[in-house]
């Protein structure tokens, strides 16, 4: 047979066959005077063979260890690990799809996903409240606002399991006075205002009022004071770390408003 012919036979393309003698899987076979390669039937068994091997989801390396002993108790090994490969592969897909099917129910309940999304369910109802609160308030919403989720969704994805459902626990307490989301907007809205104003501007120290009181003494003392001590200190010129990235985020008049906010926050803390 030709490699074509064989090829065919077994259901496998000639560059496939020609890859396998590459990698040592099948062995050369004789050649013609005129240099074409002759199969014959031995050949054809031990192409069909490489072919159901790869069929069972062994990788290339794993077939040619299979090959190199005839007796088969190495496939019999090599098969009870594929085995408990794909049993983990398929709880891998189990949970993904579960995780697909909250997403989509995260969707349909809210009439879509925010742009910062995939988030918990927790987070998607506070972005879904943010959303009522905007599109009841006149204008474009505040881009304050945008930076908020963006910064929420993170810590909820760097956070772990524990700190995810403290920190949702926490912007429930915040956000559940009536009004409490309003008047946050309006916080928003002053910190935008401060987009383009120095830092000595009057309006500094009212957006940072406003942002401390918006946290309820509940919160400030559930974090206790020396969460606000070291979030007061951190980010400071130099430092590399989270905190400095966070308010590099902020122009110089608006990140002096959080940092005055958090000010208020550790003395309100005792």
């Amino acid at each position: 047979m030709r490699i074509g012919e064989l090829a065919g036979l077994i259901g496998v393309s000639t560059r496939a066959v020609r890859h396998y003698h590459h990698l040592g899987l099948l062995p050369e076979p004789e050649r013609r005077a005129n240099g074409y390669r002759e199969y014959g039937l031995r050949d054809a068994v031990a192409l069909a063979r490489v072919r159901r091997l790869t069929e069972l989801g062994l990788g290339l390396d794993e077939v040619r260890d299979v090959l190199a002993d005839d007796a088969g108790r190495e496939l019999h090994e090599v098969l009870a690990e594929l085995d408990a490969d794909l049993a983990r592969q398929e709880e891998e897909i189990r949970a993904r799809r579960g995780r697909l099917a909250a997403v989509r129910r995260q969707a349909e309940e809210h009439g879509g996903l925010p742009a910062e999304g995939p988030v918990s369910d927790e987070l998607a109802a506070l972005f879904a409240q943010m959303a009522r609160t905007s599109a009841a308030r006149p204008g474009p919403e505040p881009a304050m606002a945008a930076k908020e989720r963006e910064v929420l969704a993170l810590l909820e994805s760097t956070g772990g399991e524990g700190g995810n459902k403290r920190m949702v626990e926490l912007l429930a307490e915040m956000t559940a006075a009536p009004g409490a989301m309003d008047r946050t907007y309006e916080v928003y809205g002053l910190l935008d205002a401060l987009a383009e104003a120095g830092t000595d501007d009057p309006g500094v120290e009212q957006a940072g009022q406003a942002l401390a009181d918006c946290i309820p003494d509940a919160v400030i003392a559930a974090l206790g004071r020396e969460h606000w001590q070291g979030a007061a200190g951190a980010g400071a010129e130099g430092d590399g770390g989270f905190m400095a990235a966070y308010y590099a985020q902020f122009t110089p008049a608006q990140a002096q408003a959080v940092r005055r906010a958090i000010q208020l926050l550790t003395e309100r803390a005792g």
